[in-house]
Order: C-alpha cells, then structure tokens, then sequence
C-alpha cells in the first residue's frame, strides 16, 4: 500500500490520529482560540446590530451566531492539534505524551493503536478516507473514529516487536 510522505520541520507523530487522541493532545492555546472564535461570532454580529441604522433586532442570529462560532473554533482547534500530529508545526510536548502513552500500551500487551471489530479492508478504507480530511472541514468535516494500524510511523520505535514469518 503506497503512502504519501511529506518531509516536515517536526517529526510525524501520527499522520491519520483518532478522534479521541487528537481532542485528548489540546493544548491550553487551542481552548484558548477555541473559546475566542465561540466568542468573536456574536460579538461581531453584535456589532453589526449596534451599527445598524434601521434598529433591527438580531437576538435568534446572536444565538445562531455563538452555534457557528462555537462549532469553528472546535474544528479550527482540532484542525490545530491535528497539525501537529502531521509534524506541521511545533510537537515536542505532543511526541513525549505519544511515546509515553503507546510506550505503556505495547508493555500492557495491547494493540499499538486500539482494536478494531471490522475487517482489514474496512479498517483501509477508512483509513483513507480520513487521513488528511482536517484540511477540508470547510467542505466536509470528517473525523477518524476507528482503529486501525495505518498511521505512517514505525511501531519499533514504540517496541514492537516485528512479526516473525514461517518460511
């Protein structure tokens, strides 16, 4: 299976992350912008309202407003985290937290990255389908919600073992 590399600054932590592990690595500066962007929504309509010169009152679009607002920062946050799992930007604090999580996880005996009930071929095709999606939220937020070992890192570098082949 042929997958795209992308050299970058920061190492590649996980090129198609869980849902969960992308939410779980927010930093403090991603609810910080995450809160701004909930805010700045009806504060600007509110804005729009006060310099309205007919009076209109906007108070369903304010509530609409903070919706909106609300859901952009949580995609612009995660879209944020997942960039740094591609190695985008800076990622020290997110590479230790990986290696020392699934670290843990191969010494407990449990799958690098989680079991999955589906089939090999369900677990690809999700896999593609979801990697990368971050960059198209505007079209179609889409998230990784299954497990799968398509993640575009070396798991010896955790301490997998490589799997022995009978000849």
């Amino acid at each position: 299976m042929p997958t795209k590399v992308i050299q970058t600054e920061y190492p590649l932590i996980d090129a198609d992350p869980h849902a969960s592990r992308v939410v779980r690595y927010f930093r403090p500066s991603d609810y910080a912008f995450w809160a701004g962007t909930t805010a700045a929504f009806p504060a600007a309509l509110y804005g729009l309202e006060m310099a309205d010169p007919i009076g209109a009152k906007m108070r369903v679009h304010l509530k609409l407003g903070g919706f909106l607002g609300f859901t952009a920062g949580f995609l612009m946050a995660y879209q944020r985290s997942s960039m740094r799992f591609w190695g985008w930007t800076e990622n020290k604090r997110e590479e230790e937290r990986d290696l020392e999580e699934l670290r843990q996880r191969v010494r407990d005996g449990k799958p690098l990255y989680g079991e999955s009930p589906q089939p090999a071929w369900v677990q690809y095709a999700a896999s593609t389908n979801s990697q990368w999606s971050q960059l198209k939220f505007s079209t179609f937020p889409m998230f990784n919600f299954v497990n799968h070992d398509h993640h575009g890192t070396d798991p010896a570098k955790y301490g997998v073992k490589p799997k022995e082949t009978s000849a």
